[in-house]
């Protein structure tokens, strides 16, 4: 399709977004500190599940554990983000950044589509981060480099579809205290998953949640991609991982990201 023309309403929404883009990219590298943090929470996670819970771990006879939990340590990674977005999204919103934004001559999905823009660049760093560990610790992607290129689209798509998750919590939640709470939300959805035990040695009640997990379905598409180990069982969806690694995150989108804006446009002055 042609671009949008100068002056038009789709125009200044671009132009409106990726300024608010830039003011997040700005804040974020005049606060080291942050990313730091953001930063060192998966190489905790590497050192503290591969080597420390994963001499335990045994997923399949002869099977590596590095190769098999690093493409789900990636996944966690992503599906985690979306608290520090609904964190930074309460932030704005009680310092009375929000307010002023609604009251600019701007998009109003600008701000929501702003931040969703600057967090999966955020999560593109993450992303480099994590694959430079494991490439450190010995982790390979045998599957070639379009299909790494294609794993690692996969993890964005899901990143990206989490952040309007991120974004409506971020409106929802009373104060910065219930923001940290989220992560009470974010573990169980991370955790319950393949991301680092085939969802076939859980009990079946469990096993079956994890399978459907959308988390699950990007970290075995990603296994699958890298050439390392996948660990599939029987059922149509875990047979499915590509096809529904792409859908999940399309369905996430189309839910949350409409429901995020209006919940932007609806609040009160």
């Amino acid at each position: 399709p042609p671009p949008p023309a100068p002056g038009s309403r789709l125009w200044w929404a671009l132009a409106d977004c990726w300024t608010i883009v830039r003011r997040d990219l700005g804040h974020l590298a005049k606060q080291p500190s942050l990313i730091a943090w953001q930063l060192g929470f998966p190489v905790v996670s590497v050192l503290l599940f591969v080597y420390v819970f994963g001499s335990a771990m045994v997923v399949a006879e002869g099977v590596d554990y590095t190769s098999y939990a690093m493409p789900g340590m990636f996944t966690m990674t992503m599906a985690f983000g979306f608290m520090n977005t609904a964190m930074a999204v309460v932030v704005d919103r009680d310092r009375g950044i929000t307010d002023r934004f609604r009251s600019m001559p701007m998009a109003p999905s600008a701000v929501v589509t702003g931040r969703g823009v600057s967090d999966v660049l955020h999560a593109g760093l993450d992303l480099v981060v994590l694959v430079a560990i494991a490439l450190v610790i010995g982790w390979r992607a045998e599957g070639g480099f379009l299909a790494g290129a294609a794993a690692l689209g996969l993890l964005l798509l899901l990143r990206f579809a989490l952040v309007w998750v991120g974004v409506l919590l971020g409106l929802v939640v009373r104060n910065q205290e219930a923001a940290g709470n989220l992560f009470a939300l974010a573990f169980p959805f991370g955790m319950i998953s393949s991301v680092f035990t085939p969802p076939e040695l859980m009990p079946t009640w469990l096993g079956t949640i994890a399978a459907w997990n959308p988390v699950s379905a990007t970290a075995n598409a990603v296994r699958e991609l890298f050439g390392n180990p996948v660990a599939y069982g029987e059922g149509w969806i875990e047979q499915n991982s590509l096809l529904m690694a792409v859908v999940w995150p399309l369905l996430i989108t189309a839910v949350f990201l409409p429901w995020a804006v209006r919940r932007f446009r609806g609040l009160s002055r």
